[in-house]
Parts: structure tokens; C-alpha cells; sequence
């Protein structure tokens, strides 16, 4: 059915007044309509991501039922003559997040699976937990983690508290190509789902339990003071970032008043990332008010988390990777001092982090495994840990996309067990006379300055998908022999297969001395993705080659925008 015939059909099928509103808005505008329907909202293994509004293309309560219906289909079958499995379900701040989240329970309530359902919005990493604690087949995340506002999506779970793997994703897809978006759906209300017991409100026990496993990462340390500037960016992180600084005696903490409260708009930070400083800004401000020893911000649905600290006259911010390097180094040094350092430790991040890690890893003897971009191929090696009977010898992971987990509670990043060791390694240096960034630098010195850098191009719509599809086609067919004056010593494409890891639409260059290229799609955004990682015996050599790379890099892609 091509593009104007489907959103006839919608205007016809539709009862929804805000969607109603939104075809009406494209009536006349073929471009808007091709956009919002030339294609169904891809549901991989990162769920469901996309704008709010009418159409296939679109988050709204038609994909998100006609995805859920099929995840009922998915798991009945999967039970067979058994009882179907139970679901958790979690939602964050986002416009329309709490809708999705009910009605996801109610069509699996109408599909006879009962869904346990937080009262209220909470961090992703407490629906990772509550999935494996509950004994649930699958989680259900309505999140657009730090997307602007007009997005919103929908992550899928397994039993293991990972986000689903490609093979079940596969299935799932399959399940729901087979249902109608109108007429497959089916939906009980939310209300009588409640009274019969097949939507069940997650207690406050599970939280607490939780927060307990969190703090069970804690370094042993002195209750030292040190005062936090924290924003949650409008999400969800206020409750348990503040409860779980407070259990380590972190209570001088001023919250952004502004950002406090869940406000899907993100009325003072348009896009709430917090690796960009225009999201920090409003928090910036109040540290030049208040002179912390950190500035902490967690993303929408608290996966994700940055930091800022003063250097000079202004404030830094740390980059994904110095975070990860630091953490990682703060916690080897922390648990031999306490004698806890497991006899052979392991360490996980992804190909796109800071290579930096080896050096760090290799002085503690730890075990570094790279694992695709998605934290669940890290979760994936934790899972792999638990059934050799090892998973006390995973010690960190870490991606450059601001996530972290220590512990194995949840197998999705973690930005409450993250915030807590950063505030107590901040305590930690500040006994020592230093800040992060301070830190950082000392690190610099003894291993060599490592310059990461991601450059992000947005290509939006039908003509961006086929532009991101020309440009990595060209890239294959037609691969770099050198950039910036820098030999390609090596050239690996994922989508082949490369150091066992599963295949991905992935290219990676290696250049001389050390410095490398990799290019990507975005898996959840209509980016195409360059990461360049560069080594220098000082910061200005590093970024000097990084600078090179970079021009030429933007150059290439910007022939295909």
C-alpha cells in the first residue's frame, strides 16, 4: 500500500484526537505523509524509537499496541500449554510515556499475561533489575533515553535483564508483521486489568531491593563531606540518585531547581544529553552559585550520566571515556586496597571506546573484552560469566556513550551505580588534594594523552535512510587507502564478521601509530556516526591529528547530505 492510501486509511481508522489533529495537519503536505509513512517503525533489537504523531512511522498508541500485540503473540507461543510468562514495565518522563506503558499492559492483560507495572516513573536500570528480581519473561522500557522531545521509544527486555538479542528481536519482528496496526490489536481496559489481578503494581520493596544491590558496589571509604550539584535533566533520576548518595553520606546536594521535576519538554535543555554543555548550562550556573567539588547530570531515563568540574575559571566537562578510564582505574586500585580484587578480573567495553583502557587494564591484570556498540553485548559477557560460575570476576564496563555498570543487579547501564562511585572517587581525589579533572590529567601523564571524538551527521527521513545507505555502500566499495596522510594499516568491515563478535554494519580503519577511524549508523537515531581516536605525547598533538582526520572525514560524508 503505498504512502497517501495508507494515511487514508488512518484518517479513516483513527479516533484519537491528537492523532486526528496530526493527519489533518499533513493533508495536503505528500512529503510530510511519505515521511510519517513510508516505511513501519523498525523494531530491532533497541525496540521501538521515533517522532510522536500519526502514522506508521510515528511513536503513538497504534505502533505501540500493534508492537506490544505482537510481543503477546511472541511469548504465548513461546509457552505453548504453559502459563505465559509475566512482564515488567517501566516509563519515563517523556510526553506520552506513561500512555505507552499502559497500554502495553493493557493489550498483554487482553492477551492474558499479567504485567508488573512501576507506580511511577523510574530509571531504566530499575526495570533491568526488576525483570531478572520478578522472575519476568521479557521488560518493556518506554524511553527515548536522550533524544529531544519530540521522540519517544520502546525497549524490549529478555529474562536475563539485557535488552533483547538480534534472534529474539528476529522473532519478535516476525510476530508482529503478522498483526494489523487496527484490527489485530487487542486491548483490555486498564482499570479491569487491575481488578483482575493481570496488571499488578511493582511494590516499593523492589526498588528498595534495587538501591540495596546498588550500594553493595560502595569503596569502603570515610564519610568525608562533599558537596554535588545534581540535575536529573527533567527524568527520572532525582529519587534514587539522591537516596543512594545520601546511604553514602553525600548530602550537600543542590538540585537544579528547574530540571527537578519530569517535564517531557525539556522547557531549559532542548536536547537532554548530558555530554553536551548546553544541557549542563542551567547546572553550571548554579555551581558558579554554590563552588562544588562535581557537577553531576543523568539523562531522561538514568542510564546515561556526565560530569563537569572546575578547572581554572571554568567549569570542564569529562568526556565518556575519561569517565570509564577513571572508574576503571579507581576501582582496580580501590579493591586490591580492600583485598577484594577477584583473582582474575574482567573488564568489558565496546570497539568505539578509548583505547586507553588497555594500558590501565593491563597494570591491574584485568581482562579487557570489546564487544559491539549496545550495552547488552556487555550484559552478554556477564551472562556469559554467570554460567561459567565467574560472574564475581566481572569487576566494570563501560561504553563512550556516557554508561557504566559495576555489579551485576542490572545488565543495562547504570547511571545510579555510576553517580554513587563517581561522587565517592571524587572524594577520593579530593583527600588527595585533586579534582576529576586533575585526575584525569595525572592519568594522561603516565599512559599518554588518548584523544577520542565522535562526529554525529543527522540525516533525517525517507532521503536521509537512502543517504545513509549510499555512503556506507560507498565506503565498502570504495575504501579509504589512507586519511589525513595516515596509512590504513588495517581495514576490518563488521558486517563481515571480525574477532568473533556478531556482524554489524560497522567499518573500521587503522591508521599509523596507533590512530583509527570507525564509522557507523546509529542503531536508535538517523545518525551516521564517525568515531576518531588519536595518541600524542601531549594533548595538542593528539588533537592536532584528530583535527586532520576530522576535516577530511566531514568532508566525505557531507558529499552524500
Amino acid at each position: 500500500m503505498d504512502c497517501r492510501s495508507l494515511y487514508n486509511l488512518w484518517c479513516e481508522k483513527v479516533t484519537d484526537a491528537e492523532l486526528r489533529m496530526s493527519l489533518e495537519s499533513m493533508a495536503n503536505d505528500d512529503e510530510a505523509i511519505e515521511d510519517a509513512f513510508y516505511r513501519t517503525l523498525e523494531f530491532g533489537t533497541a525496540g521501538l524509537r521515533g517522532v510522536l504523531g500519526a502514522g506508521t512511522n510515528r511513536m503513538n498508541i497504534h505502533t505501540v499496541g500493534q508492537a506490544t500485540q505482537g510481543i503477546a503473540n511472541y511469548i504465548n507461543d513461546q509457552a505453548g500449554d504453559d502459563a505465559p510468562g509475566t512482564v515488567a514495565i517501566c516509563y519515563d518522563s517523556r510526553i506520552n510515556s506513561q500512555l505507552f506503558a499502559y497500554t502495553a499492559a493493557s493489550v498483554l492483560a487482553a492477551n492474558g499475561i499479567t504485567s508488573y507495572v512501576y507506580p511511577r516513573l523510574e530509571p531504566t536500570p530499575a526495570l533491568s533489575f526488576a525483570t531478572r528480581y520478578l522472575g519476568c519473561a521479557m521488560g518493556i522500557n518506554v524511553t527515548a533515553s536522550h533524544n529531544p522531545s519530540q521522540y519517544n521509544g520502546y525497549k524490549a527486555y529478555g529474562p536475563d535483564g539485557c535488552q533483547i538479542a538480534s534472534h529474539m528481536a528476529d522473532a519478535i519482528t516476525e510476530c508482529i508483521a503478522q498483526v494489523d496496526v487496527f484490527d489485530d490489536v487487542h486491548l483490555m481496559p486498564f482499570d479491569e486489568a487491575l481488578e483482575q489481578g493481570l496488571i499488578v503494581m511493582i511494590g516499593e520493596e523492589v526498588l528498595d531491593a534495587y538501591l540495596d544491590a546498588v550500594y553493595e558496589q560502595h569503596v569502603p571509604q570515610n564519610d568525608d563531606p562533599l558537596r554535588v550539584v545534581y540535575t536529573p535533566l527533567n527524568g527520572t533520576g532525582l529519587e534514587c540518585v539522591t537516596r543512594i548518595l545520601n546511604r553514602i553520606g553525600v548530602d550537600d546536594i543542590h538540585v537544579v531547581e528547574e530540571q527537578s521535576q519530569p517535564d517531557g519538554n525539556f522547557p531549559t535543555c532542548p536536547y537532554p544529553n548530558p555530554e553536551n554543555r548546553d544541557a549542563l548550562e542551567r547546572g553550571i550556573a548554579l555551581c558558579e552559585e554554590v563552588h562544588p567539588d562535581l557537577l553531576l547530570a543523568t539523562d531522561p531515563d538514568a542510564d546515561r550520566v556526565g560530569i563537569a568540574v572546575k578547572d581554572g575559571d571554568d567549569y570542564k566537562l569529562l568526556s565518556g571515556n575519561e569517565v570509564g578510564v577513571l572508574l576503571l582505574d579507581f576501582i582496580c586500585r580501590s579493591r586490591i586496597a580492600a583485598g577484594t580484587m577477584p583473582k582474575n578480573p574482567v573488564a568489558v567495553t565496546t570497539i568505539v571506546s578509548s583505547s586507553m583502557v588497555d594500558p590501565v587494564a593491563q597494570r591491574y591484570g584485568v581482562e579487557i573484552r570489546r564487544v559491539l556498540t549496545g550495552f547488552k553485548y556487555i550484559g552478554g559477557v556477564i551472562a556469559e560469566l554467570e554460567s561459567e560460575n565467574r560472574s564475581d570476576d566481572f569487576i566494570f564496563g563501560f561504553e563512550e556513550s556516557y554508561g557504566y555498570l559495576a555489579g551485576t543487579h542490572a545488565r543495562d547501564k547504570d547511571a545510579v551505580v555510576a553517580s554513587m562511585l563517581i561522587c565517592q572517587m571524587a572524594r577520593y581525589y579530593r583527600g588527595l588534594g585533586k579534582n576529576l579533572y586533575q585526575a584525569m590529567q595525572d592519568l594522561y601523564e603516565e599512559y599518554g594523552f588518548y584523544h577520542n571524538r565522535t562526529l554525529s551527521f543527522t540525516f533525517e527521513g525517507a532521503d536521509g535512510a537512502r543517504q545513509m545507505t549510499a555512503l556506507m555502500n560507498d565506503l565498502r566499495a570504495n575504501p579509504m587507502p589512507s586519511i589525513a596522510n595516515l596509512y590504513v594499516q588495517q581495514y576490518m568491515d563488521y558486517l563481515v564478521g571480525v574477532h568473533g563478535l556478531p556482524n554489524a554494519n560497522v567499518l573500521e580503519f587503522d591508521l599509523d601509530n596507533e590512530h583509527k577511524v570507525i564509522v557507523r549508523p546509529s542503531g536508535t537515531e538517523p545518525k551516521v556516526k564517525v568515531y576518531i581516536f588519536t595518541v600524542g605525547d601531549t594533548e595538542r598533538q593528539a588533537r592536532s591529528i584528530d583535527a586532520h582526520i576530522a576535516a577530511e572525514m566531514t568532508a566525505y560524508v557531507q558529499k552524500f547530505e
